[in-house]
């Protein structure tokens, strides 16, 4: 994952900054100590092993419900704040600048 996000960086018109190695044991480091709240994957084709993707998703513990007693969300990276609104506060966080996203997708997890 920490070669792949170099990769993606550079490819992506950035600048590398430090060394690549030292970057990619900060990094493994980092995921060994975050395991229990951050899952990284990446995505390989079967047939001939090219990668097609990768994801970092941060699971953080939400405030319990009387509905769901043990409640968590993901984010994939904070390139961006997410609000779960009620349909009332949905002029109210526009008004603060919120937009809908094209790109913004969900997926309800069993039993939540």
């Amino acid at each position: 994952m920490a070669a792949l996000l170099w990769e993606w960086l550079v490819e992506n018109g950035g600048e590398a900054l430090g060394e690549h190695e030292e970057f990619v044991r900060h990094f493994v480091d980092w995921a060994r100590d975050n395991a229990v709240s951050h899952r990284c994957m990446v995505v390989v084709r079967d047939d001939d092993g090219v990668v097609i993707g990768m994801a970092r998703l941060a699971v953080v513990q939400r405030v319990p419900t009387p509905r769901a007693p043990r409640r968590a969300s993901g984010d994939l990276g904070l390139e961006r704040v997410t609000v779960h609104s009620s349909r009332r506060a949905i002029p109210a966080y526009a008004r603060c600048g919120f937009q809908e996203s094209p790109r913004l997708l969900q997926d309800r997890v069993a039993g939540a």
